[in-house]
């Protein structure tokens, strides 16, 4: 007998391998916790229970040193993920937009995917204990009309959802099309992120 595995879905996972940039943006996120208006206004109004620069700032790598350098590291994973998902691409992969979030403790954001990207990502900078992770579904999940449940032993591969529990320095990449959400933040201080699309 013969079993296939196919329609492989790749996330990956990788360290920055930079203590002092995770650093650095860190307190890059912090000043523009505090400094950007516009930014705490929208995450206001839309409820974001925290902050978040994805509505205001569009030019970060421009903005501050530490996010231009932040992006050409980036560039790297993410041309070995694109390899690895065997892309036929015409030129390289482009960082078109970086943001930052800031999520205070019950925050969370549902599920989502990144419409007119490619590639989609996360750089942790700050991960209290009981901050909950990133979870991924299967996205044939729609599809599965009277598929019944799996066991809670079942392989990786196999479960509709899987979770990912981040730490200071990881890097999260995946396919644009993937639904993922973030789980509610348990933790007491605050989990922050940089989030970005490459098209």
């Amino acid at each position: 007998m013969t079993i296939r595995s196919l329609f492989h879905t790749p996330v990956y996972e990788g360290d920055l391998g930079d203590a002092a940039l995770v650093e650095a943006l860190l307190g890059m996120a912090h000043t523009l916790a505090h400094d950007d208006r516009a930014g705490a206004r929208w995450s206001r109004e839309h409820r974001y229970k925290g902050y978040t620069s994805y509505a205001s700032l569009n030019d970060l790598p421009l903005r501050d040193p530490d996010a231009a350098a932040l992006v050409k590291k980036l560039d790297r994973h993410v041309a070995a993920f694109a390899k690895a998902c065997a892309f036929d691409l015409p030129k390289r992969l482009k960082c078109d937009s970086l943001w930052v979030n800031i999520l205070k403790s019950g925050g969370m954001h549902s599920g989502h995917i990144h419409p007119h990207s490619v590639v989609s990502g996360t750089l942790y900078l700050d991960v209290p204990e009981g901050a909950g992770g990133l979870r991924f579904e299967d996205p044939r999940l729609p599809l599965m009309m009277a598929a019944p449940m799996r066991s809670g032993d079942a392989p990786e591969a196999l479960r509709p959802h899987v979770t990912i529990t981040p730490r200071p320095g990881m890097i999260l990449l995946w396919e644009s099309w993937l639904r993922h959400e973030v789980e509610a933040h348990g933790g007491k201080s605050e989990r922050v992120s940089i989030s970005f699309n490459y098209s």
